[in-house]
Formats: structure tokens, C-alpha cells, sequence
């Protein structure tokens, strides 16, 4: 019998709201259910999980989805090592003060 994996709170909500995202992009084009899942290379019970928001659907799933859609390109600036603000703030601290130059050592020890 396997364990139940806990999806904390806010995480349900934003898995939610992408199966939403999906769904609406999906009737916006004016597809069923029967004509995304084969293009994306799903069953329907499964395109049914991912619009219901079920945490179990694989990010693989999400994506193929998307490129079925042609939405695969909104995924360009999902953490975006530039909008990282915090990342970045913890990156330059950590960062010396000073920076040495290099020496390098001559190929003749005698070259003056």
C-alpha cells in the first residue's frame, strides 16, 4: 500500500489554477477533452486530472499539454534565473570585495 503524498496548501492552489489555465486555453480553441488528449499524447483521464488541477500529473504532462496548445513558449520565463531576485541577492553576497589579479607565472623562470 503506497503513502499519500501531502501537497501543502498554496501548492494545490497554483496546480489548480494552472489545470484551470489549460482548461480555459483548451475551450478557448475550441477543443474537447477527445481532441487534445491524442495530440498531446495523453489519455483523457488523464487531460481530465491535469484541468482538474490533481497533484499527481507529471510537469512532463503540463508541458506536452502547453506544446499541444501552443503555449509551450509561456514557459520561458518560469524561474528565470534573472528574475530571481532573492538568488541573485544571495549570490552577490557571497561575492569578495576585493578580486586579485591572477599571476601567472613567466614560461622562463630568468626572463626579467
Amino acid at each position: 500500500m503506497g503513502t499519500k503524498r501531502i501537497v501543502p496548501a498554496q501548492t494545490a492552489e497554483r496546480i489548480k489554477e494552472l489545470g484551470y489555465r489549460v482548461r480555459l486555453a483548451r475551450t478557448r480553441r475550441g477543443m474537447s477533452i477527445a481532441e487534445l488528449a491524442p495530440k498531446a499524447g495523453i489519455n483523457r483521464n488523464t487531460l481530465n486530472a491535469l484541468e482538474l488541477g490533481k497533484p499527481g500529473v507529471a510537469l512532463g504532462t503540463y508541458v506536452t499539454a502547453l506544446w499541444a496548445l501552443g503555449l509551450d513558449k509561456t514557459l520561458d520565463t518560469v524561474a528565470h534565473p534573472d528574475a530571481d531576485i532573492h538568488g541573485k541577492t544571495l549570490e552577490a553576497s557571497h561575492r569578495p570585495a576585493r578580486v586579485r589579479k591572477s599571476q601567472q607565472k613567466s614560461k622562463n623562470e630568468y626572463d626579467f
